[in-house]
């Protein structure tokens, strides 16, 4: 399965924004990708005042635009994340779909862990300000191969990617809009750890540039095999980058290399439950 991880450019305009990503999907489409995964907030990346008037409903006009798209190039699309309406509430959720090659969706996916940061001179982020945390754990079967699905800070909390390999997952989306900041430090160690730890393929598509607002996101889109190696990497600007997913490749790994199968947990410390952050 040749898969592409796609990267750009988003601020707000939202009509600009889903053109640029359904020409970079169908350029990845017409290199011969079978499955492509789109950034974190492919819909609109701006100002929170500005989310009212551009959060949609799914199915909706903005997913059904990709769902068109994964059926007219016959493509397993992840349509990044897009701020979701949630009825009654002024909060968003912060969500990823996933279309099969008909652009039925097969998967839905909430982000559970929220960006609430705030460092004076440096970050100010309070994501939950705006966005209601998810609470379910989601994979999706994808012709035989489990694929589980994160978002963005996610990465940050190993639990949820040892969830998803207890599931079965054999490759993990990480949609992301990583800041500059923090991006250039930790976005590929935290990857390529989680690759290793979980024996999985991660494809990370990341937004990249600076808006204005002064605001970068580091951009690096990559995918990594299930030893830790960086096996494609985008250039800074928009396109993609795109590697086979060699899953004889991942069984031998688990097979010379059984973590997954070694692991014991002590028998005080029953396995941690992922619990959602309160409303």
């Amino acid at each position: 399965m040749k898969a592409a991880v796609v990267q750009l450019h988003v601020e707000e305009d939202i009509e600009e924004n889903l053109s640029t990503a359904l020409d970079l999907t169908d350029r990845a489409a017409r290199a011969g990708a079978d499955l492509i995964v789109l950034p974190e907030a492919v819909d609109y990346h701006g100002e929170k005042t500005g989310v009212a008037a551009i959060k949609s409903d799914i199915p909706g006009p903005v997913v059904d635009r990709f769902a068109a798209a994964a059926r007219q190039h016959g493509v397993w699309l992840l349509a990044g994340s897009i701020h979701e309406n949630i009825p009654g509430s002024d909060r968003t959720y912060n969500t990823s779909v996933l279309y099969d090659r008909n652009g039925v969706e097969q998967a839905r996916y909430r982000k559970i862990h929220l960006y609430d940061v705030q460092i004076p001179g440096q970050v100010d982020a309070l994501e939950s300000a705006t966005i209601a945390p998810g609470s379910d754990v989601v994979s999706a079967d994808i012709e035989g191969h489990t694929a589980g699905l994160t978002i963005c800070y996610d990465i940050r909390f190993p639990e949820l990617y040892r969830a998803l390999a207890d599931e079965g997952a054999e490759l993990v989306f990480l949609p992301a809009a990583f800041t500059l900041f923090t991006g250039k430090d930790h976005w590929e160690v935290l990857i390529r750890a989680r690759a290793i730890e979980n024996q999985v393929y991660m494809l990370a598509s990341g937004q990249q540039g600076k808006d204005k607002y002064g605001r970068t996101t580091y951009g690096r889109s990559m995918i990594v095999d299930p030893w830790g190696n960086v096996i494609a990497l985008a250039p800074d600007g928009p396109g993609f980058a795109m590697a086979d997913l060699d899953f004889e490749r991942l069984r031998k790994v688990r097979e010379q290399l059984p973590s997954l199968a070694n692991r014991r947990l002590p028998a005080a410390q029953p396995a941690p439950q992922l619990v959602a952050s309160a409303d």
